[in-house]
Formats: C-alpha cells, sequence, structure tokens
C-alpha cells in the first residue's frame, strides 16, 4: 500500500465538545456550543444551516485557521497544525484566491513551494491534476483569462496536489450561477471519487450537499449546534438525472424542514 492510501484509511476527523465564542458588546455570542462530530476517513460530509450557525467557524476550527474557547479537534489522531504541516490538509473558499501574475501550473504548484518541496519534480503531479479537473491546454494561462468555473477548478487542484487525506471547502461554488455550479459539482463528484479524500463542504444549497455527500449535517443558531444528521442513499456515481428524481426532492424536502424549523433568528 502506498502512503497516500494509507493517509486516507488513517485521517478520519474527531471533534470532541467544540465551543466558540465572540463578543458583541458586553455580550457573549455562541458561533458554537459543545459541538461534538465524527467524520469516517474516506467519508463526504456536508455542512449546511442558516447564516450565524457556526458552520464556517467549525472548518476553519478544522483547518486550525482558528482555535476553540473549549473542546477539542484531533485528525487521524494528530493536531491540525501538525497536519498542516505535512501538506496533509487542503482547503478551498469561495475565493479561488489566485495569484493573478501566476499561471495555473504556477499557482497549482504554490502549496509545495509553501512547503519547501520541489515543485519541478512534481511537474507529472501538476499535470495529472491540471488533467483531472479538466484544464488541458490553459496550463498556461492566467486568473484573468478564466472563467469563475475554470478558477475554481485551479483552486481544487491546487488542494490536492500535497496528496492531502483531508479536504476542507467553504462554499467553493458560491459565487458561480446556478448552471456553472451544478456542472461543478458533477466535476466535483468525479475529482473527490479519484483522490477519495476525507471531504467536509460547507453549503447553502440543500442540493448541492444531496448530491456531493454521505451525509448532510444540518446546523441550528443562537447557539451554532448540530440539530440534525441524515445519511444519503443514493449509489455512486451520481448521474445528473438525480436532481429532478422524486427520492431526491422528498429528502431534499426532508432536509429543508430540519433546516428551517429550526432556523431562529
Amino acid at each position: 500500500m502506498d502512503g497516500a492510501a494509507a493517509k486516507l484509511l488513517t485521517d478520519n476527523i474527531r471533534l470532541t465538545d467544540i465551543t466558540r465564542t465572540f463578543s458583541v458588546g458586553a455580550k457573549p455570542v455562541y458561533a458554537l456550543r459543545d459541538v461534538s462530530l465524527f467524520c469516517d476517513a474516506g467519508s463526504f460530509t456536508a455542512l449546511i444551516g442558516p447564516s450565524g450557525c457556526g458552520k464556517s467557524t467549525m472548518l476553519r476550527i478544522i483547518a486550525g485557521l482558528e482555535q476553540p474557547d473549549a473542546g477539542s479537534v484531533l485528525i487521524g489522531g494528530q493536531t491540525p497544525q501538525v497536519k498542516c504541516r505535512t501538506g496533509a490538509l487542503g482547503v478551498a473558499f469561495q475565493d479561488s484566491a489566485l495569484l493573478p501574475w501566476r499561471t495555473v501550473r504556477q499557482n497549482i504548484a504554490l502549496p509545495l513551494q509553501v512547503l519547501k518541496r520541489s515543485s519541478s519534480s512534481a511537474q507529472d503531479k501538476i499535470d495529472g491534476l491540471i488533467e483531472l479537473v479538466g484544464l488541458r491546454g490553459f496550463e498556461n494561462a492566467r486568473p484573468a483569462q478564466l472563467s469563475g468555473g475554470m478558477r475554481q477548478r485551479v483552486s481544487i487542484a491546487r488542494t490536492l496536489v500535497t496528496d492531502p487525506s483531508v479536504l476542507l471547502m467553504d462554499e467553493p461554488f458560491g459565487a458561480l450561477d446556478q448552471i456553472l455550479r451544478r456542472n461543478m459539482n458533477i466535476e466535483l463528484q468525479r475529482v473527490w471519487m479519484a483522490n477519495r479524500a476525507t471531504t467536509l463542504l460547507v453549503t447553502h444549497g440543500i442540493d448541492e450537499a444531496l448530491f456531493l455527500a454521505d451525509r448532510v449535517v444540518v446546523m441550528h443558531r443562537n447557539p451554532g449546534r448540530i440539530a440534525r444528521i441524515v445519511d444519503i442513499p443514493f449509489e455512486r456515481p451520481r448521474v445528473p438525472e438525480l436532481f429532478s428524481a422524486p427520492e431526491f426532492h422528498a429528502l431534499e424536502d426532508e432536509i429543508a424542514a430540519h433546516l428551517y424549523g429550526g432556523a431562529t433568528p
């Protein structure tokens, strides 16, 4: 078994009693309170909930970008900070955050340079990722020459270049129109099935969550907390026709009832 496969077998995500507060005047606001969640290695979990329920805060804590006030986060039994130093965490946000003066190839290579790995010896890997995300022929294009969807593909390839065992995504397609977003959902499923990193996706789209995830975690706010976890029964690979299937809409309605029925102002 190679090293990448071994990482995929061991790197689960475990959150235990996570609490994170912010001060608004003299009053503390609970972004998250006593949140516990376990994600199996190689699973795909979607977080969905109203604005202010702590979805992005949870993702940032898992990524090691924020510290909880209480509780613990372990990724494959190690802290996020340890995992970051080894390149085991890949993070993608709504803003593709590409460097405008760099080409597609150079943007994808950036994490290798940050980790002081040789990007020149990783050209085959970078070429493979460009092929994987469907950008062959655009290797030397700069971000201004790409569409929004193409820039997000570069961002996803960049998160995969270090062979991460965990992929964290915060509304990566939130700025795209509905047609392009759906196409990107199909592309992300294809990329994920080739990689099988343990994935946590923050989204506001119920249909996106259902199409991509193995399970959907519904969150409520005031305080931020997990209200329901729904297992998704659809087999993979999931095809575009699933979006119009009666069983898909029935589950969409069920999650909407959990989501909006518990939302508080």
